[in-house]
């Protein structure tokens, strides 16, 4: 009996099949069976009993009755295949779906009349005064560090041009991508042009303001004209859009200077892209972690004044911990995508890393706000820089569970008799690895405790709280299924097998697998969602910013809430600390071994990032850490 998707639908709810997965699991292994025989493609495939019942155990369902897998087959008809037709249209990975994510509506109509409040309704010129005082240094590599704010009053007087800082940039951006690789195309033609055309509107009194005549790099997602826009993946090297990113157009706008697209890995996952590995500063034999890892690696190491990164799930907090950068995750919706590769269009956000929280306000001021193209931006999401803040009129609490000593390492249950030689080789790497994993997590633990102690010194009373008790991870699904859909003609093509990483847990085979999960199943994860939203919002109720740390289940939680993040360097590990392994598997963020930098994380709620930011700052005003940079030389 051959059959076609809706067909088998309908024959599988007249056999009573309830389980959204049976159906899609039955029709791929028929696919398969078709594929493995030779079977002409252009005609529909055929079932068997015995389809039915491997289907049934890789659905957890059934068995079924000989009698029942009969009324399914005589039930299956020919028709033609609604999946085959849409695949004809190969709609491009810019296409998004008809429907729209904006995190406050599923939040509840008590916590919505909270954001009410911190929506802004149009956007102000930046809250910010150049120094007086800013001095010039004879060597303009002594500015490689310096914050955006050091850099705009010293090109707002005059002092330094646009062109000499950029032209030190594009040097640095040179001498050390041999080192850390976090470079893929230099755009070094179009910034000189705009660095001179920055210098003559100075000149002539037309500041535009802070981002004026600073050199900026792209994460290389973000399209730009003229340009690759490579997403870091094999098979895409020279891929190109004929517009620029709504992000790069605003920053354009505000006088930014481009001066490089910086690595990601391969279509946003970790820091392997088809050119190689992109470098830790602090300890270039690692990787930087990922995805936006060129952009924090080439900002820690002093290349640019900030950068662009995204976010999906910890795409800007993961780099910006192993690198020591200050990054900002900001609420989902405030900063709109146009023109930037999507992954998944319920979870993607862009956001800036830089030197610090302020740093991050500035730039984030100047690309937020909605663009008429990109609709989940919501009408008023505008960022509002509100500089100092008054901490003590500040609802501050803390992740208790992310900051309990962690439960000791224990090793796997005796081994079976019958274990192999190979088996027990796996087991005690397994043992090994978990009793440093352990060792690091325990040392790491004392910055993270030292953290809630400066806080209390800064006078700031801190409230224990708990994250809600929500299977985040079960809802983790949503993303893979939404970025297959984005990447599906890759998958159909097989020109997944480009993609540098193959592994279990890589894309090629997520994009496979996120196949099998069920239309009914990603609604069901989609009302969870609706869940968190609400018991997560309700948390910021009663505080106004979390301490937490910069891993754990509050990435998975916020990430799919939407709630704005921002992670700060936190101090760099002493020389007791536990060393480094020698091969970066790129699963853990805290190996990077004496010398290298932690951070902390604060969170927020909906659109109250401006808060966010200055109390990150008044952070890093006492702390000072943020200062902290490698040594290259």
């Amino acid at each position: 009996m051959t059959l076609d998707r809706r067909g088998f639908l309908t024959a599988c709810s007249r056999a009573g099949v309830t389980s959204a997965l049976f159906p899609g699991v039955l029709y791929a292994l028929t696919v398969q069976a078709q594929e493995a025989s030779g079977t002409d493609q252009s005609k529909p495939p055929k079932v068997t009993a015995e389809m039915i019942d491997a289907a049934a155990v890789l659905a957890g369902i059934g068995p079924f009755t000989e009698e029942q897998k009969m009324m399914m087959i005589d039930g299956l008809v020919d028709q033609n295949g609604s999946c085959k037709a849409i695949r004809k249209l190969k709609i491009p990975n810019s296409v998004a779906p008809a429907y729209v994510f904006h995190p406050f509506a599923a939040a509840g109509a008590a916590v919505l009349r909270s954001f009410v409040g911190r929506l802004e309704p149009s956007k102000l010129p930046p809250r910010w005064q150049p120094s007086p005082n800013a001095k010039a240094p004879t060597d303009l590599n002594d500015l490689a560090f310096a914050s955006v704010s050091e850099l705009a009053s010293l090109l707002h007087a005059r002092k330094i041009t646009s062109l000499a800082l950029t032209q030190m940039y594009i040097d640095r951006l040179k001498r050390f991508d041999s080192k850390l690789h976090f470079v893929i195309s230099l755009t070094e033609e179009r910034a000189l042009a705009q660095a001179k055309a920055a210098d003559a509107e100075i000149a002539a009194g037309k500041y535009r303001g802070p981002l004026h005549g600073i050199p900026w790099g792209a994460k290389d997602l973000l399209a730009v004209k003229g340009y690759p826009t490579t997403w870091g993946a094999g098979g895409f090297e020279h891929q190109s859009f004929d517009e620029d990113a709504t992000v790069v157009k605003r920053l354009d706008e505000a006088g930014a200077v481009l001066v490089a697209k910086f690595t990601l890995g391969a279509l946003a996952m970790g820091d392997k892209w088809y050119g190689g590995r992109t470098r830790n500063p602090w300890n270039p034999e690692q990787g930087s972690s990922g995805s936006s890892a060129g952009s924090a690696s080439a900002v820690a190491a002093g290349c640019v004044a900030f950068a662009i990164g995204s976010e999906t799930l910890g795409s800007i907090s993961s780099p910006c911990t192993r690198c020591g950068a200050t990054g900002l995750r900001p609420t989902f919706g405030v900063v709109p995508r146009t023109g930037a590769m999507a992954l998944s269009w319920t979870m993607d956000k862009l956001g800036p890393i830089a030197r610090s929280a302020s740093d991050c306000a500035l730039v984030l001021g100047a690309i937020c706000g909605p663009d008429g193209k990109d609709t989940s931006v919501y009408a008023v999401a505008h960022f509002n820089w509100i500089g100092k803040i008054d901490l003590k009129a500040l609802r501050v609490g803390y992740l208790k569970a992310d900051f309990d000593e962690p439960k000791p390492f224990k090793p796997d249950a005796p081994p079976p008799t019958s274990e192999t030689a190979e088996e027990k080789k796996q087991r005690e790497k397994r043992e090994v690895e978990g009793r440093l994993g352990h060792e690091r997590r325990m040392y790491d633990r004392r910055y993270e405790l030292a953290a809630l102690d400066k806080l209390r010194a800064m006078g700031i009373e801190l409230i224990p709280m708990e994250l809600p008790k929500l299977p985040y991870g079960a809802m983790v699904p949503l993303l893979t299924a939404e970025a297959a859909a984005a990447f599906d003609d890759l998958t159909l093509s097989g020109r997944d097998r480009l993609l540098t990483e193959q592994g279990i847990e890589d894309w090629p085979n997520a994009f496979r697998t996120a196949r099998f999960y069920p239309a009914v199943e990603y609604i069901q994860a989609n009302r969870a969602r609706t869940l968190a939203i609400e018991q997560v919002s309700a948390l910021f109720e009663k505080v106004d910013i979390l301490v937490a740390s910069s891993g754990g289940m509050q990435l998975l939680a916020t990430n799919l809430t939407g709630n704005p993040a921002l992670i700060v360097p936190n101090g760099l590990r002493g020389n007791d600390a536990p060393r480094a392994p020698k091969i970066d598997t790129g699963d853990e963020d805290n190996i990077g071994g004496p010398g290298t930098p932690v951070s902390i994380t604060f969170l927020a709620g909906l659109y109250d990032d401006a808060r966010l930011a200055a109390f990150a700052q008044a952070y890093q005003d006492a702390t000072e850490f943020n200062k902290m940079h490698p040594k290259l030389d």
